[in-house]
């Protein structure tokens, strides 16, 4: 048997994945374990679970693959300074501290993190590092897993080495390089630019954007075209840097973008406006056209059927949507840890298709990603031991007990944690670690971003629908295992609450239901859907199917287990603080079924706003 360890570390989450024989065995972000979101550290925690869920030590791996390469990076860097000079000396000498005393002795600090965590080995005792590019590991997590032979792959970031935009063909083990769009000119950095602009946290408020579009009307669509990108009709792009601070400050904006767009950037936590919303509409708008033109080049190019797609920017689900109704293709399929974590899974997969030339096996049913299901599982023993000596009470119930128990409570309105099977890999939660609630019930968005999640009330919430009542509920016709498509809710379930109405359940005009499933329909009647199928997530389809015989509703409000600023839960540990710390109603942990009013608060505990940084 052949394992190769894919590592993606030292920018942002930073991930580990074990293949054996082109199989991937586990996967999972550091951020789980160490409780640092988006921690961009050496993955010790995870490669060590990696490592366990595969039997085998650091001695037994045929190879370990860095997801990007260094010295391309670093060369970059320098030709950036020189290009801008003198204007970028102050970034310049922010960074070469790190660059020259870590970063261009990459493969010793490797080294080095390794030996310490195998314990005593010495140089000559790892095995191979290699190293891949960073579009060629985005490249190779979306075709690779896939369920197509043959496919067109397009991968769009802020930037990895000099690459923003890369299309490639995937056909068979062969991954070709077709074309690239490079550094400074970039899409991702460009919704980055606009991330930063409305107040939030580049590299992990992007979807918030996304969600404040709807809010906002496109007013300034033509001022971006006119002054900030110029999009040719094949969806190439460039950007006008004279509004950009990226390549040579230290920070995404300038004060000519603060001219053209009426004032400074939002401050973090400050009121959100009407400015905001519509510049969000605006930002994502071109986005869309943008991700939508280079598809379509790409199919046009290549005659491929079948689209690919990872990289950061394959984490807007309404610009896949788009492609998706509005493209060329027949099926597309989008890597579920499509950012840099994603990198790990691509780094193994490109190392055993191409370094070690092992043809790819299609299984014929689906994709190769496990339902993204990577990551740790617990016991009801381990569970039942933590409770026992936490003195936390709670019932052990049968799984029918179990299922029929938690979804007459979803159907009273109450808010259960749900925590089974194996922590799921990538950004979002699948019914592993997740937060579940009634879908039809008109006030669980606020009561969830409020008193649960301790969030913007403008967030929307994601539905998971049994899949075989997807067409149901809403304009779709393929799956969504991993939540990356934003679909319409069907026209017959649309409602418009009356002013009485309105006024008789207390609700802001900005927030009326307008379906039947108000809890998931965002502003403009779409939804960011999950389907669920029982071949990869069993008790959680059961859990659907239960609460469907009960109600009639096959679909579930589904949100991450986590609090605001906080990585999703990875143990049971982590389950249970979170629940304590907010207003859910109950918890569960596999068999065991935990009530809120039963349990005695922690004692000791921080304040959960303290322990973890706000973005």
């Amino acid at each position: 048997m052949s394992y190769i360890l894919g590592i993606s570390a030292f920018y942002h989450d930073s991930a580990a994945c074990l293949i054996r024989d082109g199989e991937i065995l586990a996967a999972a972000q550091e951020e789980r374990f160490s409780r640092k979101k988006h921690d961009p550290r050496f993955p010790t925690q995870a490669i060590r679970y990696c490592l366990r869920e595969g039997g085998i030590a650091l001695a037994d791996l045929r190879a370990i693959v860095f997801y990007e390469k260094p010295l391309v990076k670093f060369e970059r860097l320098l030709e950036t300074y020189l290009t801008f000079a003198p204007r970028g000396l102050r970034s310049f000498v922010a960074a070469m501290p790190v660059w020259l005393k870590e970063k261009l002795m990459q493969k010793s600090l490797l080294q080095q993190d390794l030996l310490a965590l195998a314990g005593g080995a010495s140089k000559a005792d790892l095995p191979p590092i290699l190293f891949a590019e960073h579009h060629e590991s985005h490249a190779a997590s979306a075709f690779y897993p896939s369920p197509y032979e043959t496919a067109a792959v397009l991968c769009m970031d802020g930037v990895g080495e000099w690459a923003t935009t890369s299309a490639w063909l995937g056909q068979g083990r062969q991954l070709i390089p077709l074309w690239e769009i490079t550094f400074p000119h970039s899409l991702g950095l460009l919704y980055s630019a606009f991330t930063y602009y409305t107040g939030f946290k580049v590299n992990s408020g992007e979807y918030k954007v996304m969600g404040l579009a709807p809010y906002g009307e496109p007013k300034y669509v033509k001022t971006l075209y006119k002054h900030l990108i110029d999009l040719k009709p094949d969806g190439t792009f460039r950007l006008n840097m004279e509004y950009f601070n990226y390549c040579t400050g230290l920070t995404m904006t300038n004060r000519k973008f603060d001219a053209l767009f009426g004032g400074p950037p939002r401050k973090p936590e400050a009121p959100i406006t009407q400015r905001e919303m519509d510049l969000a509409r605006s930002i994502q708008e071109v986005t869309e056209e943008v991700m939508l033109r280079l598809a379509s080049t790409l199919h046009r190019e290549t005659g491929a059927t079948r689209l690919c797609l990872a990289g950061g920017v394959a984490l807007n689900c309404v610009g896949n949507g788009r492609i998706l109704r509005e493209g060329p293709y027949q099926g597309i399929w989008i890597q579920p840890a499509a950012g840099d974590a994603g990198g790990a899974v691509g780094a193994a997969l490109a190392a055993w298709h191409q370094w070690d030339a092992q043809p790819r096996r299609l299984n014929g049913t689906g994709d190769r990603m496990r339902g993204a299901f990577l990551g740790p599982t617990f016991s009801n023993a381990e569970i039942e031991s933590f409770l026992s000596k936490q003195g936390a009470p709670y019932v052990h119930l049968s799984d029918e007990a179990l299922f029929d128990r938690v979804a007459e409570e979803l159907a009273a309105g109450k808010v259960v944690g749900w925590f089974q099977g194996r922590m799921e890999f990538g950004p979002r939660a699948l019914g592993g670690r997740s937060i579940l609630g009634d879908a039809r019930n008109r006030t669980m968005q606020s009561v969830m971003n409020l008193k649960i999640k301790y969030r913007e009330s403008f967030r929307p919430f994601a539905p998971s629908v049994l899949r075989e009542r997807l067409a149901d509920y809403f304009d779709l016709d393929t799956e969504s295992p991993y939540m990356l498509l934003v679909a319409p809710v069907l026209e017959k379930r649309r409602t418009l609450l009356t002013k009485e109405q309105q006024q008789l359940w207390g609700i802001e005009r900005l927030h009326v239901p307008r379906s039947d499933i108000p809890a998931v329909t965002h502003l403009d009647y779409s939804a960011r859907i999950q389907t669920v199928h029982e071949e990869t997530n069993p008790r959680y389809y059961r859990l659907l199917k239960t609460f469907e015989a009960k109600t009639g509703c096959g679909v579930l409000v589904n949100t991450s287990f986590n609090v605001r600023g906080e990585p999703i839960v990875g143990s049971p540990e982590d389950a249970y603080r979170c629940f304590m710390r907010t207003e859910m109603d109950g918890l569960v942990l596999e068999n065991c079924l935990l009530q809120k009013a039963d349990q005695i608060p922690l004692v000791g505990d921080t304040d959960w706003r303290k322990e973890f940084e706000l973005d």
